[in-house]
């Protein structure tokens, strides 16, 4: 709308709206709050079912109790203000704002980039080498692989967005972009950043390529581990899981391949929109029901907690209300007997 363009203060951004470039917003903006509740829903489960069930405290499900939080906190950033948007028409974003919605982006997608290569490997060493799984997986090993992760992430993340942050933005303050992204910040600026470009094509290398090549090569040595025990089952147990996790992998680097990556003269605003929204808004989605949900210990340990809860509910049902009664009175005459 016009006026808020007029009314947005020297220090707002606006942002662009994802659903109202579409043939049908309503639509699309229903899809995408149905999104965020199954990742919500999927994620909030598997991190529950990783504290509460001590038969999923290994260091796989650690590292996927990670990827939960990661993508809990990934959807959480974008999806409520867009649609708060939406449904508002307000589409300004303050200063403030933005590098904090720029930041907890940055950390979360170098963060989530290093993390699938870690999860990539503790599989390759559970499968082609069993007998050292215990050591080079042990506890201390994993604790430290995930915070050099979130370290390494946080690092990269805090120097972008506090150079980008003090550059001097033009006059023209709307970003055509449904959230606060580097390079599409870098537009708004009024002095050269090719040299800062390129410094986002080394950081966008470094937490992309190596960690993606990693990944296809642990696949690789699992599914020729597996051939070479001429198990058809064991092979096409290896295929189903390998390929669903290539699937949700390819989709995440894919889209950021693409995005930071290759020249910017590939991909048009709009295009640059579809893939942000493969990493922003569908990979959590994803991750749960590919990595975890359908995996049989997860589903018994799932069955477990269902089965506690419906005793722990019987058994509350089945109490009679005098005894209650009865129990509070002797409670009540000890702690005035000890006064």
């Amino acid at each position: 709308m016009a006026w808020q363009n007029n009314q947005t203060s020297g220090r707002d951004f606006l942002l662009s709206d994802l659903f109202q470039g579409t043939s049908a917003p309503w639509t699309f903006f229903a899809l995408t709050v149905l999104n965020l509740l199954v990742a919500l829903l999927g994620n909030t489960t598997m991190i529950t079912l990783i504290r509460a069930d001590p038969q999923l405290h290994s260091p796989m499900y650690f590292l996927l109790g990670q990827l939960s939080i990661m993508d809990l906190l990934y959807i959480s950033t974008f999806v409520p203000k867009m649609a708060l948007d939406f449904l508002s028409g307000d589409r300004r974003i303050s200063f403030f704002g933005c590098s904090i919605q720029m930041f907890l982006f940055t950390t979360l997608i170098g963060s989530e980039c290093l993390l699938l290569a870690v999860m990539a490997y503790d599989r390759y060493v559970a499968i082609c080498h069993p007998l050292h799984y215990p050591i080079l997986l042990r506890p201390r090993v994993c604790t430290l692989l995930v915070l050099t992760s979130w370290l390494g992430a946080l690092l990269n993340a805090s120097i972008h967005v506090i150079y980008t942050m003090n550059l001097p933005f033009c006059a023209s303050r709307e970003i055509h972009h449904f959230f606060c992204e580097i390079p599409h910040l870098l537009k708004l600026v009024c002095t050269d950043t090719s040299q800062y470009e390129k410094g986002i094509f080394v950081s966008g290398f470094i937490f992309l390529l190596p960690p993606f090549s990693a990944i296809l090569a642990s696949y690789g040595c699992i599914l020729s581990t597996v051939l070479g025990t001429g198990s058809s089952l064991g092979l096409r147990k290896a295929l189903t899981t390998c390929s669903s996790h290539m699937i949700v992998v390819s989709l995440f680097y894919g889209a950021s391949i693409i995005k930071y990556i290759l020249p910017k003269s590939h991909n048009s605003p709009e295009q640059d929109e579809v893939l942000s929204a493969f990493y922003t808004i569908l990979t959590p989605t994803l991750n749960p029901l590919i990595y975890s949900l359908r995996n049989k210990d997860v589903t018994r340990a799932l069955r477990r907690v269902l089965g506690k809860c419906g005793r722990w509910s019987d058994q509350v049902s089945s109490v009679n209300p005098q005894q209650v009664k009865h129990i509070f009175k002797i409670g009540a005459d000890k702690i005035i007997s000890s006064t």
